[in-house]
């Protein structure tokens, strides 16, 4: 690849994803991207608009389009939009992406902390209804494959998203130093 992403961060909604690329991006001096603003920007409209006019199958072809792209031409800090890990050629592009020496973080969340990141508002389309329940069921879903797709895995809950940048920076360094890195 010419260029990758020095970290890819996923995890649920509410995890701190986008807050905690903000925060990397500002400690190593690169930029910062976010595949949902580039679904956004190719479609031309939110992506709650996206999920109501175009549906949720669109949403997911176009959200692995980004992660494809970005892998491949992003050179700073990545984030991908909560469900794009369930789509199997964006897990195949991770695996390749963690093969060549790349590096994904799950960002775990209880639900109690992730409760009032989201605010469960009409934003997440996918929390619509009972948004806690709905979280849940989407966790319930996705860990395995946020714990399947990372090679390293580090808790948001009851810290800032500084404190969570600095968990991922020792990881890596930890990972470095002995090729697990893991904080499970």
């Amino acid at each position: 690849m010419s260029a990758r992403p020095r970290v890819v961060l996923v995890g649920p909604p509410g995890s701190g994803k986008s807050t905690v690329a903000h925060a990397l991006a500002g400690r190593w001096h690169l930029a910062q991207r976010d595949t949902d603003t580039d679904v956004e920007a190719v479609a031309g409209k939110p992506v709650a608009d996206i999920f109501l006019e175009d549906g949720e199958p669109r949403f997911r072809e176009l959200e692995h389009e980004a992660v494809r792209v970005a892998l491949v031409e992003h050179d700073g800090v990545l984030a991908l939009g909560g469900g794009a890990v369930l789509h199997a050629a964006t897990q195949d592009a991770l695996a390749e992406y963690r093969a060549g020496g790349g590096v994904v973080v799950f960002l775990d969340v209880s639900l109690k902390h992730a409760a009032p990141r989201v605010g469960f508002n009409q934003s997440r389309p996918l929390l619509l209804g009972n948004p806690r329940a709905r979280w849940q069921a989407l966790m319930t879903e996705r860990r395995p494959v946020y714990e399947r797709v990372a090679s390293v895995v580090v808790s948001t809950d009851g810290i800032t998203p500084a404190q969570v940048a600095e968990r991922i920076e020792h990881a890596l360094a930890d990972q470095r130093e002995d090729g697990s890195g893991a904080d499970r």
